[in-house]
């Protein structure tokens, strides 16, 4: 339960930040493009849109570090896998979950360290250039993004565990359309004699 509830916020907190940063960029460019024409110009100048860049700055990155744990769930981060392969039984799962357990610590010290960075940054008045949004709150994403990433190797590596599996992802699916079954093709020459299946 609590696995398929942090399964839809992260899906749909990655989901908005793209899709958000695409607005803001699309007004920002639309800002840009009006502000040259004569009888709109008068009105666009007004708007002052200097902030847009910025904030897309910042989704992009929080949507990737939160994509990033997002990853690991789904099995789609790219890995180098020759020498994993090679091998076969007890000496592939153990270097196999080596590997899961080392992406956990390194990505717990890296959260841990984040945490104590946003917590020294919060002590300060720092805000930043355009937003005037405490800097503190921009850092955030990192030990909350990288300790999520942190919880998915270990979710990984505990279901690698139990069922020797690891999640895969396969890039010629498409979300939302149904697999067709394989249409048979008929062969030229079947097709110059007129036989078809």
């Amino acid at each position: 339960m609590f696995n398929r509830i942090l399964n839809h916020l992260e899906e749909w907190l990655i989901t908005f930040l793209i899709g958000a940063a695409t607005l803001v960029i699309f007004f920002a460019v639309a800002h840009r493009f009006l502000s040259g024409v004569p009888w709109i110009q008068d009105y666009t100048v007004k708007l002052n849109v200097s902030w847009a860049q910025e904030l897309c700055i910042y989704m992009f990155v929080w949507m990737a570090k939160f994509g990033a744990a997002y990853g690991v769930r789904t099995g789609i981060h790219v890995g180098v896998d020759v020498i994993i392969r090679k091998l076969t039984g007890t000496p592939q799962k153990a270097l196999v979950l080596f590997g899961l357990l080392a992406g956990a610590l390194f990505t717990g010290i890296v959260a841990t360290l984040g945490a104590n960075f946003v917590w020294h940054m919060s002590q300060t008045d720092q805000v930043s250039a355009d937003l005037e949004m405490p800097m503190w709150i921009v850092y955030l994403c990192v030990p909350l993004g990288t300790s999520l990433m942190c919880y998915r190797f270990l979710q990984v590596a505990w279901s690698f565990t139990r069922t020797g599996e690891l999640p895969h992802h396969d890039h010629g699916h498409v979300e939302g359309i149904e697999d067709v079954a394989a249409v048979a093709v008929p062969s030229d020459q079947e097709l110059a004699h007129g036989d078809r299946k």
